[in-house]
């Protein structure tokens, strides 16, 4: 009997340690089965980081950039205003065409609108610019020997005079009448590109930026109105004009705002880039030779403020040069107006303080 006793006894102190250790446990609530996913935190990258820059704009991005850039020649004609798609482009280079009046080499690749135009025909200087910036030439027409320039020299093209209205890749719009109603439809691009054999990715190297900091050290006399006269008689005269809400410049052509044509929405940019350069009528057709490769005097306008320096080509590129040092754009949007030496800038462009 005492034996039973001394086992029971046994039996009940491992009972109780067993409960103590149990009551030094901490007790918690069952939580609902969609509450009990542990949610953990992965390393990541630091706040405000971006993996790439556009080349074009300095804007960073999580996106790819290596698609190839593609350039577009855009009608000036007064008759082919207002276009579309310019609002989207990176780039655009203003040039003289024959006559007085401009015409434009937009190059595009942070933005990619549905329809760029209208799209016009090529010229040497605009097709030599495009491939200097690595893009995929595109225009509608051009001159037999302008067409075995771009051949012979190995330049990705595509002309629209093989495309004329197919519905892929060129539409003719009803609203105006030929040459001046030839749209790029610019979804079917690199489709058609890489149909012809054409690369349509690419190591674009980037041009160069500020940084914040140094946007905020921009330095330089006031420039709120900008004029460039191409021509009194017919009248070809751009304007910018600095919004200081936006720290944009709004374009005009002719008096008018420049918008787009389906939106109304203007083209703002944030570099105006001016350079002078020698032109050169070539023939009777009135073309012209325009030299990109000597350098010269140019204003760099940003932020409300013009420095007057110099522009270079560096590595094909155009850029501002001051002391012989290249001077940064302002991340985003940069219009190229190119003026010849003859009448030379101080004839042919008025920079106002303030809005008069």
């Amino acid at each position: 009997m005492r034996k039973i006793f001394l086992l029971v006894l046994f039996s009940i102190s491992i009972l109780l340690v067993a409960c103590n250790d149990d009551s030094d446990k901490p007790q918690t609530e069952e939580q609902p089965e969609e509450n009990t996913e542990v949610s953990v935190t992965e390393p990541g990258e630091p706040e405000g980081h971006y993996a790439n820059k556009y080349p074009l704009t300095g804007i960073a991005t999580n996106d790819s950039v290596d698609h190839r850039i593609v350039g577009i020649m855009v009608n000036n004609h007064t008759k082919a205003r207002p276009q579309s798609g310019l609002s989207q482009a990176d780039i655009v280079f203003e040039i003289l065409a024959e006559g007085m009046i401009t015409r434009f080499l937009a190059l595009f690749h942070s933005e990619q609108p549905e329809v760029v135009g209208p799209v016009r025909s090529a010229r040497e200087y605009y097709f030599d610019l495009a491939n200097r910036y690595g893009a995929l030439y595109i225009y509608h027409g051009a001159a037999e020997f302008v067409n075995d320039m771009l051949d012979n020299r190995g330049i990705d093209h595509l002309d629209g005079a093989n495309y004329d209205n197919d519905g892929k890749l060129f539409k003719r719009e009803s609203f105006r009448e030929a040459p001046h109603n030839s749209y790029l439809l610019f979804d079917n691009v690199y489709q058609v590109a890489a149909d012809n054999g054409f690369a349509v990715t690419a190591e674009n190297e980037s041009l160069p930026f500020l940084t914040e900091e140094e946007v905020d050290l921009i330095h330089g006399e006031a420039a709120h109105e900008v004029e460039i006269v191409y021509s009194n008689n017919p009248m070809e005269i751009v304007e910018y004009k600095y919004d200081a809400t936006t720290e944009k410049y709004t374009r005009f052509n002719d008096r008018e705002m420049t918008v787009e044509l389906n939106t109304n929405e203007p083209i703002q940019v944030d570099n105006v880039f001016i350079v002078e350069t020698h032109h050169e009528i070539i023939d009777d057709a009135g073309r012209r030779d325009i030299d990109f490769y000597s350098g010269g005097d140019a204003y760099l306008i940003q932020k409300g403020k013009v420095q007057q320096l110099k522009w270079e080509n560096r590595n094909g590129k155009i850029v501002p040069v001051k002391d012989g040092e290249v001077v940064g754009f302002v991340p985003g949007k940069t219009w190229i107006n190119v003026v010849p030496t003859s009448p030379g800038m101080e004839s042919s462009v008025t920079i106002l303080s303030s809005r008069e």
